[in-house]
């Protein structure tokens, strides 16, 4: 092997281990941006999570005000209401079908007095 030719040689190697180099310099600013990123991604998350059990939990609050607000009277027609039948006015002790919901039920029991 002559000199030229090793010279040479070590010429590629150099510039390719360049190519690589700056290649690995780019990928590790993309990755430190990434990771700043998710860093950013899971504060974010935790405010929202903490946002969310914090409305959860005003939403929970008025909800059990209400129940203890309630008169016996309208204590009993949730009762009823729960164990599937109907307590407003136009249904009142039909069976609810498949349990499911009625509004005018729930005006009747938790509509505010003043009404």
């Amino acid at each position: 092997m002559d000199k030229r030719t090793v010279y040479d040689g070590l010429n590629d190697f150099e510039e390719e281990l360049q190519a690589l180099l700056a290649n690995l310099g780019s990928m590790k600013t993309t990755l430190q941006d990434i990771v700043e990123k998710n860093t950013q991604l899971e504060l974010e998350n935790q405010r929202l999570r903490d946002h969310i059990r914090e409305l959860n939990h005003i939403a929970e609050t008025p909800a059990e005000k209400v129940k203890q607000e309630l008169s016996k009277s309208r204590m009993n027609l949730e009762k009823i209401y729960e164990e599937g039948f109907h307590v407003c006015y136009d249904l009142y002790g039909s069976r609810r079908e498949r349990d499911e919901p009625c509004a005018f039920c729930l005006e009747v029991i938790y509509r505010e007095i003043g009404k």
